[in-house]
């Protein structure tokens, strides 16, 4: 059952028009989004600024008195979407509710970027923070963090980097091309399946990026590497099914997996705190989550 604000939040969304139509205009969506972001209130962090990360943007926030460390977070928006001003407000409630920083990576997109330039420009940043971690004063315990196609991001980055990370955070991730799990079917409230192939679509070079495990890590064969990790799915979402199903995987492999299904949400309520009262909840779970392994 949808939560009173899950279904209100899908009836200004019911005319829009779907990101398959032909003639889509990715830019305007893209300038939509950072508008209707710019409305959004901002919680004061005691510093950000706008860095370089050996060429990819990025934006660090530190909160006073933060804790020794850092949280990458890898922003969703389905590869194609969003930016790290369309996070600023979700990436200093993070900052914040954390008492870390939190560096938000603003990796290439497609179609402009196709896969592997987003995974590659996040494996840049790990090189770059490996060298300035340091000067930044940011060294200590680094976790990952992402949402959506940032959860991929997240996880791939994890995966490429075994060690590197204390903690991996993975909200609603999207990992699944075939879309072959039932809650393509049954869960889609909010977020229609046409729309998960669009992205898929746009992500990938070609038909064989779908098979590669940096792209589809559900398919990796290093699961096994992976620090604690925390996993949350929603109830109405498309994506809950693969999400659920990569914590039983972690679990096999003996990965530490704490799983958790926000009922009555729909996918994205992470970002949206002042429609979701559940999206603060989750950020206080990832904040104990990150102190209990970090």
């Amino acid at each position: 059952m949808l939560f009173p604000e899950a279904r209100r939040a899908l009836e200004p969304v019911a005319d829009e028009t779907p990101v398959w139509s032909d003639g889509y205009d990715i830019a305007a969506a893209r300038d939509e989004a950072r508008a209707s972001a710019a409305t959004e209130p901002r919680e004061d962090v005691a510093d950000v600024r706008d860095v370089d990360a050996d060429g990819v943007p990025a934006r660090l926030y530190r909160p006073a008195g933060a804790a020794p460390g850092l949280v990458v977070h890898l922003h969703g928006g389905g590869f194609v979407f969003h930016d790290v001003d369309v996070h600023d407000p979700a990436a200093r409630r993070l900052a914040n509710r954390t008492g870390r920083a939190v560096l938000s990576v603003d990796y290439r997109r497609p179609p402009e970027h196709r896969f592997p330039a987003a995974p590659d420009d996040v494996s840049t940043v790990v090189g770059w923070l490996d060298r300035e971690a340091a000067a930044l004063g940011v060294e200590g315990p680094t976790v990952v963090h992402g949402d959506s196609a940032g959860g991929n991001l997240a996880l791939v980055a994890a995966l490429r980097h075994p060690g590197r990370f204390v903690a991996t955070v993975l909200i609603y991730p999207f990992l699944d091309p075939t879309a072959g799990f039932a809650s393509y079917r049954t869960a889609t409230d909010g977020f229609d399946p046409r729309e998960a192939a669009w992205y898929w679509r746009q992500y990938a070079a070609g038909p064989a990026d779908l098979e590669h495990a940096d792209l589809a890590p559900l398919r990796s064969d290093r699961l096994a590497t992976l620090p604690p990790t925390l996993l949350v799915t929603a109830e109405h979402d498309p994506l809950r099914d693969e999400g659920e199903d990569l914590a039983g995987l972690l679990a096999d492999a003996g990965v530490a997996v704490t799983a958790t299904r926000y009922l009555g949400q729909l996918h994205g309520f992470w970002r949206h705190a002042s429609a979701f009262p559940a999206a603060e909840a989750l950020l206080r779970q990832s904040a104990a989550f990150i102190d209990q392994h970090g």
